[in-house]
């Protein structure tokens, strides 16, 4: 993500925080923790211009109605405070893919929603000479055939760029890197899932992190906000005293098995995942700089996704 990107990210979880505290307390008392991740997103917010931070504000006002008529305990008035924060990005990297959370500390309640600014990418995993995927991603060291596979890889690009070479001007990237680093990708999943059918599992929790969320994404072009929900574990949607939700919020099952794994047709940089219970995921690999470097970053993007999660569209008030 370039610097421009994930500064207008953090723009919009700074105007999505706000939002969000100025419409409960026309209902109950809302408090933002100030650290340092909303400092962050504040500066962010100073550093736009007048245009976007007008586009990013109705973005965030659309949202707010669909999100409370989903999470009735925001508004239930418990005589307590409720707390919003916007997390650090560290928290992602260790399972928790939340940017914004919701907290009710007297009920031990809380929920978190993804901020999204114009894209839909799940995550942007790295494949390196010192990254063992297969133990982050579900538990299960990559083999010896994997390493075997890929280290002539990573040897080649430390050469390259010991002498400096852009990806430009590679002869042959997909034949040489691409292609024969996705193969050992490929194989390794396929090999630890014959021993441990359950990484379908713990993959998609690493993917979508280890705890039940809203995605809300900010669709610029189309003036929209879409609102998805990911209920892997029964912690959305819960009632309040007074009343049940508005919107009702399935649960969605995970996966139990892998049906397809293989390059998407005519690619050499894009594999294609497909599970049962509809979950479905692409990993396009890429150089994430312009000169080149010993690791490659996926784009990881979900291509279908159980019928179970909802994906609502709020349209901006012009």
């Amino acid at each position: 993500m370039s610097n421009s990107s994930n500064n207008q990210g953090r723009a919009y979880e700074y105007i999505c925080l706000l939002t969000l505290e100025k419409e409960i307390n026309k209902s109950r008392k809302a408090v933002i923790e100030h650290n340092s991740s909303f400092d962050a997103a504040q500066n962010a917010w100073f550093s736009i211009d007048e245009a976007l931070k007008e586009t990013l504000q109705k973005s965030a006002n659309a949202a707010i109605d669909t999100i409370f008529d989903m999470e009735p305990l925001i508004l239930e008035d418990g005589n307590d405070q409720l707390d919003l924060k916007i997390q650090k990005d560290s928290e992602g990297e260790s399972g928790d893919v939340r940017d914004i959370l919701i907290i009710r500390r007297n009920i031990q309640w809380e929920i978190g929603l993804s901020i999204k600014h114009n894209h839909f990418a799940v995550k942007h995993s790295r494949l390196s000479p010192s990254i063992d995927f297969g133990q982050k991603w579900f538990g299960v060291s990559c083999s010896d055939t994997y390493w075997d596979s890929v280290n002539p890889i990573f040897a080649f690009l430390k050469e390259q760029k010991k002498n400096g070479l852009r990806w430009s001007e590679l002869d042959d990237k997909e034949n040489d890197v691409y292609i024969p680093l996705l193969k050992a990708f490929i194989d390794e999943i396929k090999s630890s899932y014959k021993d441990h059918p359950d990484i379908t599992k713990k993959m998609v929790e690493y993917l979508l992190g280890e705890f039940d969320f809203y995605k809300v994404i900010s669709v610029d072009n189309k003036r929209t906000t879409q609102i998805q929900t990911y209920n892997l574990r029964g912690t959305l949607n819960q009632p309040s005293k007074a009343q049940k939700a508005k919107i009702s919020v399935p649960v969605s099952a995970l996966p139990t098995r892998i049906i397809s794994l293989d390059f998407k047709p005519n690619s050499t940089n894009t594999v294609e995942l497909y599970m049962d219970n509809g979950w479905q995921f692409s990993f396009r690999i890429h150089n994430a700089s312009t000169k080149v470097e010993t690791s490659l970053k996926f784009d990881i993007q979900i291509i279908g996704m159980p019928a179970t999660i909802i994906s609502i569209n709020c349209s901006w008030n012009t």
